[in-house]
């Protein structure tokens, strides 16, 4: 896969959305100082010091991929930052779907937006943020933490980013050769968790259950087995329609 055009801009309220207005059919990764809007999943915000963390968005253009397969995107984009950010610290998994998780702590966030055209991705936006060199969080996230934490030391945003860099391509040259089944091994393989205990999840307005974390399936459905007795059953569930207890 040829390598990514690289921008680097200063602010920005959002770096999913200055690809939109920018990226003009190329695949472009832009990363900014500083976002002023800056999102997770949902309604989440992100919480970022300016200059302290990495901020990026990149723009691909994966026609090979069908609509119905796109979750191996977000497998291969998990796995290129848990491979990364496991050069500088050990102990480091994917919480399904993409989250990536020092222990049970938070180190990193994707948003993935995706258009269509007819059956296949038209293109497809991946925003990233990631926890390098903040010391102190105040927002109401529950459990961040930043690589300079665990690692003791301040964490070069270049190299860290360049880093990145080198495993998407390696891991988008693997989705554009088909190489999928390697990618849902190594995701499924590094999921947080996934360890043959039981742990506490709840459903939505739900009570904590225990349950064990099974796999994730190609579509990026998590399988959880619940016991009762000697019997074990199988439940599926989708994005936001189960909550890790941390």
């Amino acid at each position: 896969m040829a390598a990514f055009e690289t921008i680097h801009i200063d602010e920005t309220d959002s770096t999913n959305r200055w690809l939109k207005e920018h990226g003009e059919g190329r695949d472009l990764l832009v990363w900014a100082d500083y976002q002023t809007a800056g999102r997770g999943c949902g309604t989440n915000s992100w919480e970022s010091e300016r200059g302290q963390n990495l901020l990026f968005s990149l723009l691909l253009h994966p026609r090979e991929v069908a609509a119905a397969d796109q979750f191996i995107l977000s497998m291969a984009n998990a796995l290129a930052l848990r491979d990364t950010l496991s050069d500088y610290v050990a102990d480091v998994t994917i919480k399904w779907p993409n989250d990536i998780y020092w222990k049970d702590c938070k180190m990193a966030g994707t948003l993935i937006e995706t258009s269509l055209h007819g059956q296949h991705i038209k293109d497809c936006i991946i925003g990233t943020g990631i926890n390098v060199n903040q010391r102190e969080f105040h927002s109401d996230a529950p459990n961040p933490v930043s690589l300079s934490q665990i690692a003791g030391h301040g964490i070069s945003l270049d190299e860290l980013l360049q880093r990145i860099v080198l495993h998407l391509e390696d891991y988008m040259g693997m989705v554009e050769n088909g190489q999928w089944a390697a990618i849902r091994t190594r995701y499924r393989a590094r999921l947080y968790r996934k360890d043959g205990r039981e742990h506490l999840f709840r459903r939505p307005q739900g009570k904590p259950r225990p349950y064990v974390l099974k796999t994730v399936d190609d579509d990026g459905t998590l399988v959880l087995l619940s016991r009762d007795g000697q019997k074990e059953r199988e439940e599926r569930f989708g994005f936001k329609e189960i909550q890790f207890i941390i």
